[in-house]
């Protein structure tokens, strides 16, 4: 390992460096320089700050390309590209005064191509904005993105859903590794902390072609938590209190750079009581606790830039079975529970050539989770472990033309210890190679890629032959080709036109495949059918965008079609009053889209109205609805911007109006729901007292303590409503 170590970060130092440095300065329109900007290369994950002189100072780059963003508030974002560096370079830019936020960097797409400049549409969201609107949890916070909804139980647990499609079928990546964690379980959250995380970005769509088998309906890609700036050291400390919960959110973090080496370290405890409905009571035993830590070491010079992370995170979740029934305010769980421990160590690695440069991700995800009926003694207890590796190679670039060649692959086993099988022992392992280029000409942009999949899944038999809990033994290939293409253009100044065409695929899992029993989740037995195909589906999106500095309006239209869609469906049998449920598959369709405008008059510069409307409706092939569809959503925002006088920068002020209409398109087993309103308010900024300088936000969500039951609630078949008032305060001092 030692060995390893020295080779990793130090033996390409012995390779020919170009010592490059690049510096300049950076103005307002009036010439004047401006103190603290922000300049970041992302590739390097090396920043620095602009001095009171506005110059920025870079050392150590590769030859070649590198991007550059600058970043200050109440300035727009410029995002810069330097090409054919050579031993000393000069950028000078300038910032314009702005009231929109940056034009950002889209880390998920192949490219990295600014939002503007990409093809594909993709959502991204700071955490320090979702965080702004004061929810409890991160797939929470998720939720309010439009297209974004969330399958929940209680607080704790809640399952990503991206335009009706969830489970296996919305993929995660978490620090450039896609998290596997059993995450087609009911029951099974996102095990992800919003500790240690810089932003989201969304895929609302088929990604296979970077992404493989399970990113048929989407991608959630979250980009962990920037390194310092270049020779400095810092700290900060958070706390958040919630009322509702009685809870706490306690993050620590530090970090330090030079002008190569990089070190990053956070811890944080999450902890609350069972949530409180309008009528008061508490629903037993939605309470949990939450350990996260977050560590990262980088190293970068001219020829290549290395970061290794590790996260580790512990989950002590309480399920809800007896609905309303004893009522404490204790922290600590019941039976039955959930034990979540899960380890995600990543390497990311990019070595740079003199005109392309090759990306190697390579990432061990274990996943250890326990459940925990009426004793310490696990009746289910899986160990998940997965090790993902992806290489690619951004050739030479020709003329106007950027190309990608790259492989993708996955070798995972399932183990199970406890007495319990949900599922059998397995191993999976997953082949992918693709290819993608992109043609950008004035203001157009065309994207093409093609690939092939591979996925083998062997499965160990366990148990008796024709009893509940046995499982006869699988060894099964899928094979799949998908491609995309997408256009984008500029129609007139300020409106933008973006087109794509994608297919996608998902591999049948073990629960398809294997179920054979109660599933305590649902209170189901559930039969799998080891003769499922691969679902593979195609995808149109349209979107239509306008921006000026006053006015922003967009449009996204969607059509998916789904072939051999996987669903459980009863068979009128009944074994131990159990009703018995069959995976089988039929086509499907999904369609709808999402509209929105953010209107901001002049000269009102402190005003903000956003509002957005999404819809989804999903059918399968003989016209019946799909199950677990979200309500049409009206999302409505004022939100103000100020400074009082010398104490409070950066304040703001919002009201919030989320209204969720019926859903009466519902499948055969489930419940019509009903609509309902929900008011929010939200105040913070950065406060200075003396020499102390923090910032807050304080939040109420549902300020009329609405009793209301969400559609994609696992609680609503016992009639047990959602979260009521909660009031929210947090605080984030720089140490």
């Amino acid at each position: 390992m030692k060995k390893f170590i020295i080779a990793l970060f130090l033996g390409f130092s012995a390779m020919l460096q170009a010592q490059n440095t690049l510096s300049g300065i950076v103005t307002d329109l009036k010439n004047q320089p401006i103190k603290g900007v922000s300049v970041y290369a992302s590739e390097l994950h090396k920043g620095t700050a602009t001095d009171e002189n506005g110059k920025y100072t870079f050392t150590n780059l590769p030859n070649g390309n590198l991007k550059l963003t600058f970043t200050f508030v109440g300035f727009g974002t410029q995002n810069k590209t330097i090409t054919a560096l050579q031993k000393e370079n000069t950028l000078n830019v300038i910032l314009e005064e702005t009231i929109f936020q940056m034009d950002e960097v889209i880390v998920s797409t192949a490219f990295n191509k600014i939002q503007s400049q990409n093809v594909m549409k993709v959502e991204h969201q700071t955490m320090k904005e979702l965080q702004r609107k004061g929810t409890a949890t991160l797939i929470e916070g998720l939720a309010t993105i439009p297209g974004v909804s969330q399958v929940s139980t209680g607080t704790s647990i809640g399952k990503p859903v991206i335009r009706g499609l969830s489970g296996n079928r919305v993929l995660v990546y978490s620090q450039g590794v896609r998290m596997e964690n059993q995450q087609f379980g009911d029951e099974h959250g996102l095990g992800l902390n919003d500790s240690g995380i810089e932003s989201v970005e969304v895929i609302k769509g088929p990604a296979s072609l970077l992404y493989g088998s399970d990113a048929l309906g989407g991608v959630l890609y979250f980009n962990p938590e920037k390194f310092a700036d270049g020779n400095t050291f810092k700290a900060n400390f958070s706390q958040k209190l919630f009322s509702n919960t009685l809870g706490s959110n306690s993050s620590l973090g530090l970090k330090t750079s030079t002008d190569n080496w990089k070190f990053l370290a956070r811890g944080s405890y999450n902890t609350h009581s069972d949530y409180k409905i309008a009528t008061g009571d508490r629903v037993t035993n939605t309470r949990y606790n939450e350990t996260d830590f977050k560590t990262g070491i980088g190293y970068s010079n001219a020829k290549f830039s290395s970061v290794l992370r590790y996260n580790y995170n512990k989950l002590d979740l309480g399920i809800p079975e007896d609905g309303i029934a004893e009522q404490t305010s204790s922290k600590e769980t019941g039976f039955p529970r959930q034990g979540v421990f899960n380890h995600l160590l990543s390497l990311n690695n990019v070595f740079f050539f003199q005109k392309s440069k090759l990306d190697v991700d390579l990432g061990y995800v274990a996943n250890d989770r326990s459940e925990f009926v009426d004793s310490n003694v696990a009746g289910l207890h899986m160990k998940l472990k997965t090790f993902n590796y992806d290489a690619k190679y951004h050739l030479p670039k020709i003329g106007k033309v950027e190309s990608i060649f790259g492989i993708e692959g996955m070798h995972q086993t399932n183990t199970n210890f406890g007495e319990e099988y949900l599922i059998p022992d397995a191993t999976t392992n997953d082949f992918g190679v693709f290819g993608t280029a992109n043609y950008e000409w004035k203001t157009n942009v065309l994207q093409a890629g093609l690939r092939f999949d591979n996925r083998q899944i062997t499965t160990v038999e366990h148990g008796i032959a024709g009893s509940e809990g046995y499982f006869k033994a699988i060894d099964k290939s899928f094979d799949s080709f998908n491609a995309s293409l997408g256009y984008k253009t500029n129609l007139v100044d300020d409106l933008t036109l973006r087109l794509n065409l994608a297919s996608g695929f998902r591999a049948p899992n073990l629960a398809e495949l294997t179920s054979n029993g109660v599933h305590e989740g649902t209170n189901r037995y559930e039969v799998g059918n080891s003769d499922l195909k691969t679902e593979q589906n195609v995808q149109t999106d349209v979107n239509l965008e306008y921006k000026n500095s006053h006015f922003e309006f967009f449009a996204n239209g969607f059509y998916n079609h789904i072939n051999n869609y996987i669903y459980t469906s009863p068979t009128g049998a009944v074994i131990d009053n159990n009703a018995v449920f069959d995976y089988i598959q039929n086509n499907a369709k999904l369609y709808g889209g999402e509209i929105g405008l953010h209107f901001h008059p002049h000269p009102l510069d402190w005003l903000h109205y956003e509002t957005s409307f999404e819809t989804v409706t999903g059918k399968k092939q003989n016209g019946d609805f799909l199950p677990l569809i979200p309500a049409n959503n009206w999302n409505n925002t004022i939100r103000t911007e100020f400074n009082i006088k010398n104490w409070l920068e950066d304040g703001f002020a919002t009201l919030n109006l989320s209204t969720t209409f019926n859903q009466n398109n519902v499948s055969g087993f489930e419940t019509k729901s009903n609509g309902y309103s929900l008011l929010n308010l939200g105040f913070g900024g950065k406060v200075k007292l003396g020499k102390t300088v923090f910032d807050v936000n304080l939040n109420a969500n549902n300020v009329l303590d609405k009793r209301y039951i969400a559609h994609l609630s696992r609680l609503k078949t016992d009639g047990i409503p959602n979260i009521g008032r909660n009031v929210v305060l947090g605080v984030n001092f720089n140490l």
